[in-house]
């Protein structure tokens, strides 16, 4: 099908001009001015909108067996949710915990769950949560399958985690294929002693969950992850960084010329540590690993962000309901399902504090939710541009749209929204999934079960 975008004003992460895009085959093939579309065409006016490359949100569970549960959405839920929000490309973490079940059969699962039910692109992380010869093997041929970026946790002991020796070993295997490795660092074996003080002390409430996991954790995980990447030359990613204790290990790691990016996550932009700690039971909403920090290492993301010294914003998304799961960690800090919903949030909330609040310009918000994490995983130029030969994932942005979150509203699988009565300035007015239209005016009008297993190369 044909789709022809008028008028638009087209903003990439380095370009701003106004003109038409005519996609066919689900690739944009003409851009230029008064444009004609054939009989049929699906034809969009863009005048006084913005026209931005469909956004890649680079950290999502949807997925998710975790402490005991399940995370609520499934993959016809979540795509509809990242396509009304403006994200047409997710990447999930295929988290398989360390229980000798071969890697292979994670990975396959993870592609059955998205397979014929996303309405959007989707590829994956491997997740590595222990290493042997068998695991080397599997992790070759998931390379081959194309995954070109593996996860791993220097968290969650006896969960995720992985000792020194898998680390280094998994480090190297991913420098010789030419893989990224991301990783979620803090300190595992710190928190374990820390959270066991605290429980012992019947310090049990979700606002000791910070406590137990304070910003030293997290930069130490980093400067652990850090001395293996420079031994081993692999390149790494550090997902959500919440702090600047942990961003400032990071830029000292690149002033040594080791190859790290950061990532930051749009929670840890807009709340704060106080959120983790409303009465009623109500904290255990907003309980995340890294947790909720004080409210100065806003401004430091903000201007990390501007000055590309983190690289992307994510969401995170690991969505658990209130009622019956969060729940569960009453009496008991340490047994809250880790996790907050912003999937469908991140963008909309990311351009009003951002782009209509004067923090940042059009093409550094496009750079930071797209561009780069197409150029860092290897989906660019087909993801993350609007270009000829791209992918026709599009995103007719409307700046004058004025509306509110709410749960009542939103597409997830959940009860609540981490940011239930916020004001928004601007929203989706049309999303294109390879040239096919699949949001209007926060409407999913799209196609489940669309979605394509976006194969990519290492290159690193």
């Amino acid at each position: 099908m044909a789709l022809l975008i008028r008028n638009g004003n087209i903003i990439t992460a380095t370009e701003n001009y106004i003109a038409d895009i005519y996609c066919e085959s689900e690739t944009i093939t003409r851009i230029g001015r008064d444009l004609d579309a054939p009989p049929g065409a699906t034809v969009v006016d863009a005048t006084g909108k913005y026209v931005f490359p469909g956004f890649i949100d680079p950290h999502v569970h949807i997925y998710l067996p975790f402490m005991g549960t399940l995370a609520k959405d499934d993959y016809i839920s979540a795509s509809k949710a990242a396509l009304v929000g403006g994200t047409t490309t997710l990447m999930e973490m295929v988290c398989q915990a360390g229980s000798g079940q071969p890697l292979a059969d994670g990975f396959e699962f993870w592609m059955k769950q998205a397979a014929g039910k996303s309405a959007c692109d989707f590829t994956f992380h491997q997740g590595v949560t222990r290493y042997d010869k068998q695991v080397e093997g599997e992790l070759r041929e998931i390379v081959n399958a194309g995954v070109s970026s593996f996860k791993i946790f220097l968290a969650y002991k006896g969960a995720f985690g992985i000792n020194d020796d898998e680390l280094f070993n998994t480090l190297t295997l991913a420098k010789n294929l030419g893989v990224i490795t991301t990783a979620h660092c803090e300190n595992a074996e710190l928190v374990a002693r820390m959270q066991q003080q605290l429980i012992a002390a019947g310090k049990t409430g979700p606002e000791f969950h910070y406590t137990s996991r304070p910003p030293r954790v997290e930069a130490e995980g980093v400067s652990h992850l850090m001395a293996f990447a420079e031994l081993t030359g692999a390149h790494t990613y550090l997902v959500h960084t919440s702090c600047q204790e942990a961003l400032q290990e990071a830029l000292a790691a690149k002033q040594r010329g080791i190859n790290v990016w950061v990532e930051t996550l749009i929670q840890y932009l807009l709340l704060d540590k106080t959120y983790a700690e409303l009465p009623n039971f109500e904290a255990a909403k907003y309980i995340m690993s890294p947790p909720l920090r004080e409210k100065s290492n806003q401004d430091v993301m903000w201007n990390a962000l501007r000055q590309g010294f983190v690289s992307t914003l994510a969401t995170d998304h690991a969505p658990f309901d209130f009622v019956g799961q969060k729940e569960m960690g009453r009496g008991d800090f340490t047994k809250i399902p880790n996790g907050i919903p912003s999937l469908e949030d991140r963008v909309n909330l990311y351009y009003t504090h951002g782009v209509a609040a004067g923090r940042m310009d059009l093409n550094t918000f496009v750079a930071t939710a797209s561009t780069n994490t197409a150029k860092i995983f290897g989906m660019f130029p087909r993801k993350g541009t609007i270009a000829l030969g791209a992918d026709a994932d599009l995103v007719v942005y409307d700046p004058s749209y004025r509306g509110t979150i709410s749960a009542r509203t939103h597409q997830l699988n959940l009860d609540y929204s981490a940011f239930e009565g916020w004001e928004i300035k601007g929203r989706p007015n049309v999303v294109t999934v390879r040239g096919e239209v699949a949001a209007r005016d926060g409407q999913f009008v799209g196609t489940i079960g669309r979605g394509q297993f976006v194969k990519r190369e290492a290159n690193h």
